[in-house]
Order: C-alpha cells, then structure tokens, then sequence
C-alpha cells in the first residue's frame, strides 16, 4: 500500500478545501467572550446560525447581543459536552489548554473546529470576508501566520467591484432596465464608483461622444455599443432614436447603461429619456455625474465661488443666442449679477453673448477663463476679458466642447 503527503505550504499548514457552510437556524459554540469572540459572533450571527457562547465574561459587544436575545450565554467556563449538537464550534479563548480541550472534543464528536490560537490545530480556518452587491469575498491564506495579507487581498477585491475596476456581471436573475450614467467631464477617473460598476455590468451601452470612452475598451466584447454622439453642426443621432433604442433593448431582457458626459440632467436631456422609458413601463436607475461646469473650472485652477469674491454661480446653456425666439435666458438679469457665469455649449455664439452682457452693464474688464476639452488630453485654457473675449476666442481656434467661466473668480 502506498501514501500520499498531504501538500503543505511553509509554515507546515495543510492544504484546505474551501468551502461555503450555511448554518441559518443550526447551533454553533463560541468558547471565549472577548474581542476574537466577539468579531465570530457577529459573523455567524449575520449568517442566521444558533449562536451560544461559553464564558465567565464577555465584552460589552457580546453583551449586547446576549440582551437582545440573539446569543445564548453560558455563565461560566467550557466544560465537556458543550459542543453537543453544534455544527461548528469556535474555540477562541486566551487559555491554550482549554482551546485544545475544545478543539479535541470537537474532534470526537466530527465537528469542524476554529481555534484562534492555532491556525495548523484547527479543523477550519475562518477566512478574511468582505461583501458587496450580493458577492461574498472569502479569501484563505496559504501562510497561517500572517492573516493580514488574507484581509489586504480580500480589501483589494473588495474594492475592485466596488469601483467597478474589477468585473463581476449577474449572469442569472439580473433584471432588465436602463441605467443612466453621468460619466463625468471625460476622464475615466472621474466617473463615480457606482456608475464604473454598472457599467460592467450592461449588456448594452449607448454613449455620447463626451462621456468617458476609455472605458468603453474595459468591456467584454459581446457588449453591444451604440454611438449616440451628437457632433455641434455634424452628425448626430436623434433623440427619439436613442430614446427608442433604450427602451427596445431594454424590452428585449438587456441591462442598459445609457452612458453620458457630465451630469444626465445638466443639459444632458437626461430627462427626456428617463420620460420615455417611464412611459415604456422601462425601469430606470440614475446615477448622477460630476458635472462639467464645476470640474472642468476647477481642474484648470478657477473656482466657481470664493470667499469675499463670489458667492453664487449661475450654469447657463449657450446653445441658443441672446434674442432668439426660443432663448429662455434672462441676459439682463445675469449682467446685473456679482458672482459667477458658467456658459456650456457657447463658443459658436460667444460673440453675441458678450454683447448682451455689456449692453445689459457688465463690466467689459471683466475677467474670462474659456476651458477646452477639460480633463482629457487636449485641454488647453484660454484667458481674456469680457469685451475682447470673442475674438480672442476665434483668434486662439477654440472648438467645443469649451466651458466658459466669466467673473471676477476668472481672475485669481
């Protein structure tokens, strides 16, 4: 007859076999009422196990659970047949003789044992968890005396879905919809954490051409991409296209991300989708974005408000002119204002802008940032003041997409 060695890593610990134990509604003795004690009960308790805990003290954590009546409490130290009925026993006291004695126990009776003592002794090892969006990290290490490099792994994959870097898509259940995503002034890193993680999750994204593309490379390659750019005097996709293909993908059992730059609502015509899929009886999820008409500003070094110089902004859309039929704007009454303007799609019309604001008494030496392409590779800043600021504008060739900042903030 021939054996086999049982693999071993350095430390002389056997391999282990992981292993997930549902113990909702079965018994499970904790030896041992501190610290150690304490962090087990909690996690078996989240578990919906029968906990009982054998010990003369406890700490003021295991207390409260054992008032609320989610811990039952044996006053006193372990004694033999304790572990009578458990499934599993933990055996975390500070006393090596008494963990062995629970341990042996244990043993005869073939429950898996925890000791928090000895990792080599045990018959089960409590691995470093972590969750997030119903995905439960479990994560053993080979090297028994150095648990922390099991919590720092598990804290990067952790981290990983919960910034959406790391990838873990519902294959089973995952309910059809459209999410929209505010993606942000452009650069990747400033998507938010949760629109990063639905966007690993979508079966289907339809993007603007100012929403974060790079990420876009990230996506398995059975994720339908749609292109919904609309270029300033070019090519550009229909509303009511987009608005049909959010719903018709989402008909069809798809998770949409509708992908956006900035902020959905900030002049993104979010609202107008959101209307459409809510007609659809199409559920929607929004998440917002950081909007272009603060971050861009303030990733070129001008703040859109500051003490004792501005104290309020004003976000404008410049896409219709000063006295067009279908211009909802007051230039007036934002001549008239101390503080801030941010203009957003302005730069073709910049010229009949400034005049509106000089004719409405803004000061012509006021001082104007105009910002292109903010946060991506081409951004570049243009400084001027109000009465040149067209030409000046036109002179350096500034192409949308632009934010135009103009005030006193302008100037600092």
């Amino acid at each position: 007859m021939s054996t086999a060695e049982t693999p071993s890593d350095p430390s002389g610990a056997p391999e282990v076999y992981p292993l997930g134990l549902r113990l909702a509604g079965r018994r499970v003795v904790v030896v041992g009422g501190g610290r150690v004690a304490a962090r087990r009960v909690a996690g078996l308790l989240h578990a919906g196990a029968r906990v009982t805990v054998v010990s003369p003290e406890v700490t003021a954590a295991v207390e409260g659970y054992i008032t609320a009546g989610h811990v039952e409490w044996a006053e006193r130290g372990y004694r033999q047949g304790d572990l009578a009925d458990a499934w599993y026993a933990v055996a975390a006291t500070d006393d090596t003789a008494v963990n062995a004695a629970v341990a042996a126990e244990a043993e005869r009776a073939r429950v898996f044992c925890s000791r928090a003592d000895d990792a080599v002794a045990s018959t089960a090892w409590t691995p470093a968890v972590g969750t997030h969006a119903g995905v439960t990290v479990s994560v053993l290490g080979a090297d028994t005396a150095d648990p922390r490099r099991s919590a720092a792994v598990r804290d990067a994959v952790v981290e990983g879905l919960r910034e959406g870097t790391l990838a873990a898509p519902r294959f089973r259940g995952r309910a059809p919809g459209v999410a929209l995503v505010g993606g942000g002034p452009g650069d990747p890193d400033l998507i938010t954490v949760r629109g990063r993680r639905l966007l690993a999750e979508a079966d289907v994204v339809v993007a603007d051409r100012l929403a974060p593309l790079g990420l876009l490379d990230e996506l398995p390659a059975d994720v339908e991409i749609v292109d919904a750019s609309k270029i300033p005097y070019g090519r550009s996709m229909a509303q009511e296209e987009i608005n049909r293909i959010l719903v018709d993908r989402a008909k069809a059992g798809k998770f949409v991300v509708r992908l956006k730059g900035g902020d959905p609502f900030v002049f993104g015509r979010g609202y107008e989708e959101i209307i459409a899929c809510a007609e659809a009886d199409v559920p929607v999820t929004v998440v917002p974005g950081l909007t272009s008409a603060v971050s861009v500003p303030g990733l070129a070094g001008v703040p859109v408000t500051h003490r004792g110089v501005a104290h309020e902004f004003t976000v404008v859309s410049g896409h219709v002119a000063p006295g067009h039929p279908k211009s909802l704007v007051d230039w007036d009454a934002l001549a008239r204002l101390r503080g801030t303007l941010v203009l957003l799609m302005a730069v073709e019309r910049l010229g009949a802008i400034g005049a509106a604001l000089l004719e409405g008494g803004k000061d012509p030496r006021t001082p104007v940032v105009v910002v292109q392409d903010g946060s991506r590779p081409g951004e570049r800043v243009v400084r001027t003041r109000l009465e040149t600021m067209a030409a000046d504008v036109e002179r350096a060739g500034v192409t949308p997409p632009a934010i135009v900042v103009i005030g006193p903030v302008a100037g600092l």
